[in-house]
């Protein structure tokens, strides 16, 4: 099985937060947005800004993000995928996360037609689920 993976699941693991989705070992790929790498590094920094994350941790937690996505399949968001981004959504959603689920729709519908869909946010989460999705994270 093949997994569409958001920012919300590689950030829990960069920032060694509970429930983590370590089931998603067991898949044989995973696949996300280009846009997580950027989303997850703006989070840890905007996290050390707060003093959330303390500066001497902040080198690591940056590494993690990098580490967290090495062997995932990235894919740069198409004008196709934006085009659907702009559309209608069955539920309300935010806009990157809106790409998120364009992406795995686009996907599944090009090349994996099991894809699940991993997230922590319940929005997103249920936009996806009114997709067509099988959901994990939430």
């Amino acid at each position: 099985m093949i997994a569409y993976v958001d920012s919300s699941v590689v950030l829990r693991f960069v920032l060694e937060q509970p429930e983590q989705l370590t089931e998603l070992g067991q898949y044989r790929q995973l696949v996300t947005s280009t846009l997580t790498q950027p989303e997850c590094l703006r989070t840890v920094d905007n996290l050390r800004i707060i003093g959330t994350i303390p500066e001497g941790d902040y080198p690591a937690r940056r590494y993690s993000v990098f580490s967290k996505l090495h062997g995932v399949q990235q894919v740069s968001p198409s004008s196709s995928v934006l085009a659907t981004t702009s559309g209608t959504f069955p539920a309300a959603i935010a806009t990157l996360d809106a790409i998120h689920v364009a992406t795995a729709l686009q996907w599944r519908d090009r090349r994996e037609p099991d894809l699940v869909f991993a997230t922590h946010d319940k929005q997103q989460s249920k936009v996806a689920r009114l997709l067509g999705f099988e959901v994990i994270g939430v």
